[in-house]
């Protein structure tokens, strides 16, 4: 538990972040759930867990990386929720749902084979990468954490990705 100094600390740091971001969060919301009332929920949800993720000594180093996170995994669950009952009371009508998914599982299948290819990059390469496609960081985030400037991540995001299509392409087959 942490004490009085370090709560008004982290209540200062989580009150500007929700100035900073409940914007962002709430178009995310809304534009996923196309809900209003419901997104907003959801971003509040999304602040209380955050809290409680501090109160209880939670490190947290890019705050709104963070937070989208957890709005994302709340709209996840949101739609799991959704799908579920909806399927359960089609299935009570006598619906047999048949699906072809097999686009969507085969690039979900390639992404992840890129994404394990990142690491036959050279090191240069490799951070931006990682930190890019994987953490999904914007280029300032980027710039934060590795000290470069933006342009030269985009140079290196370039170059890395002509680098791995190359891989990719010798590995598993041509790339589109």
């Amino acid at each position: 538990m942490m004490n009085k100094k370090e709560q008004t600390k982290q209540q200062e740091i989580l009150s500007v972040a929700h100035h900073d971001f409940q914007k962002g969060l709430n178009a995310r919301a809304y534009f996923k759930l196309n809900d209003q009332a419901l997104g907003e929920g959801m971003v509040q949800e999304t602040f209380m867990k955050t809290w409680i993720y501090l109160v209880k000594g939670g490190k947290i180093e890019l705050m709104k990386a963070f937070l989208y996170h957890v709005l994302n995994n709340l709209i996840v669950d949101e739609y799991r929720k959704r799908k579920t009952s909806s399927l359960d009371s089609l299935m009570e009508k006598g619906f047999e749902p048949s699906a072809d998914n097999s686009d969507a599982l085969i690039n979900f299948l390639d992404g992840k084979k890129a994404i394990l290819l990142i690491q036959n990059l050279p090191e240069k390469y490799r951070q931006v990468m990682r930190l890019h496609y994987v953490q999904d960081l914007n280029l300032k985030e980027i710039s934060l954490i590795t000290g470069l400037t933006k342009n030269a991540i985009a140079v290196q995001l370039h170059r890395g990705l002509k680098k791995l299509k190359t891989i990719y392409s010798t590995r598993l087959g041509p790339v589109c």
